[in-house]
């Protein structure tokens, strides 16, 4: 498969602080690899640092063949790497439909693509992704009305309006009843497969991330620790000590 995203010894600091020491790691296009790694252990700096959310203070990252490194965000998400956080951020006054218009302004970031959003196209296909992640009978309701699950398909669904080659995941099941967990699962799955994007995940729950990701890295003190297929990350001394062991 092709390299889609190669993180080349990325460091960032803050003050004195090392949050992201070297890190290396890749993804290839259409798969769904995984970060794993205890609390504080970079894995959310490194998104940002992936994302353009700041400047990275060592290394590169290259994504699609090229540098991005010294892009911000907009111009990332435009050449098609997006993410979703932690928290949901959804703004309580806006419908489902409005928060995806939201979500699309934010990340095309120019006057044609505001005015595009009046087109049937976004239109059409904002429909589709509302149907695609199960809240099309919702699209009318306040985000900030819906369940904190309901938010996080909707973030989803957000994401995926700007079209990403590769869609970067921070603990999409957090929070989530694990009644729905499944079902989050294989939306991830169907949109791997039925349309084509390529996902990177942080994820705690080791079930979840072990049948959902081919690939594996994982961190530990801002470094990475051990990388590679679920049986050989779940079974090697260094993750089990600083990671598995305590769960």
């Amino acid at each position: 498969m092709t390299l889609l995203l190669d993180v080349r010894d990325v460091t960032k600091r803050y003050g004195g602080v090392v949050a992201n020491d070297a890190v290396s790691l890749q993804v290839r296009e259409g798969e769904i690899a995984g970060l794993i790694g205890p609390n504080g252990s970079g894995k959310t700096t490194l998104f940002g640092a992936i994302t353009g959310a700041y400047p990275v203070d060592g290394g590169d990252v290259i994504f699609n063949g090229a540098s991005i490194s010294h892009l911000r965000v907009g111009p990332i998400v435009r050449q098609g790497l997006a993410r979703t956080y932690q928290q949901t951020r959804i703004y309580g006054e806006m419908t489902c439909m409005e928060n995806m218009q939201i979500s699309s302004r934010a990340s095309q970031g120019n006057v044609m693509s505001l005015l595009r959003l009046k087109a049937r196209g976004a239109q059409t296909r904002a429909e589709d992704l509302l149907s695609f992640v199960g809240l099309h009978e919702k699209r009318f309701e306040y985000g900030g009305r819906l369940s904190f699950g309901q938010q996080k398909l909707l973030e989803f669904a957000m994401a995926l309006m700007s079209e990403p080659k590769l869609l970067l995941l921070d603990e999409p099941t957090a929070g989530i009843n694990p009644t729905l967990i499944n079902g989050l699962i294989d939306r991830l799955q169907r949109a791997n497969k039925e349309l084509g994007v390529t996902l990177l995940v942080i994820e705690h729950n080791m079930r979840v991330i072990m049948n959902l990701a081919e690939h594996i890295t994982c961190l530990a003190h801002g470094r990475v620790l051990a990388s590679g297929t679920p049986d050989e990350v779940r079974n090697d001394p260094r993750v089990l000590d600083a990671y598995l062991g305590a769960q």
